[in-house]
């Protein structure tokens, strides 16, 4: 039981005949309660606090699918695949990947930007009218409830062709691949898609990590 207690001691009276012997007063203070209301505050705080949560973002991928049928088809002349690697570096070729990798090119992750900018301007550059695909475009969304005008039923026809492939590799980081998907929205590409990296395609980053540390 904790307490402080003030009594005690020589109160500084005189002795001696005829002189009464003052009583002694004693003063003590019991801090048992106090230490109880501690601990109850303590408890309480711990019961009626919500632990704070970590924020998370959910990713939702594809499934895969075995049947060439059910695969989402996309031109050759409009695919942009970009992989990320560490240390803000990443690749991207355009189409297919050609056999020698001939195509296969380095490029910082800050030069990302400019290259998605191009590549859409280039589909768009080979973009022919088409009313029909932009009539569809408006009963699509007018079908889902979520109508949209003519100028960005337009625009989502002018790059239908275009479909950005990213595949980070299992140095990169997160940051990097939150930035990308926000490159995405910044430079409004309808198509894009997060996918696993190949075995060749990561042998050729390690190939080129390798040719470059060797320098």
């Amino acid at each position: 039981m904790a307490s402080i207690d003030t009594g005690g001691g020589d109160s500084g009276h005189k002795k001696g005949p005829g002189v009464k012997k003052a009583k002694k007063m004693s003063t003590r203070i019991d801090m048992t309660p106090m230490v109880d209301l501690g601990f109850l505050l303590i408890t309480f705080f711990i019961f009626t606090t919500t632990m704070s949560s970590p924020s998370t973002m959910d990713l939702f991928m594809p499934k895969d699918t075995e049947k060439d049928e059910d695969q989402n088809k996309a031109k050759q002349s409009g695919a942009l695949t970009i992989l990320l690697a560490k240390d803000n570096t990443a690749y991207y070729y355009e189409g297919e990947l050609a056999p020698d990798a001939s195509n296969f090119k380095s490029v910082k992750f800050s030069e990302l930007r400019q290259i998605i900018i191009n590549k859409k301007k280039d589909v768009i550059s080979r973009y022919v009218n088409d009313p029909k695909c932009v009539e569809t475009k408006l009963t699509e969304s007018k079908a889902r409830g979520r109508e949209k005008t003519r100028a960005e039923a337009e625009d989502e026809c002018k790059q239908a062709d275009m479909v950005v492939v990213i595949k980070p590799n299992k140095e990169s980081t997160y940051k990097n691949t939150v930035d990308i998907l926000d490159e995405m929205t910044i430079n409004n590409i309808k198509r894009f898609a997060l996918v696993n990296i190949s075995p060749v395609e990561d042998e050729l980053i390690a190939k080129t990590e390798g040719a470059s540390g060797g320098q």
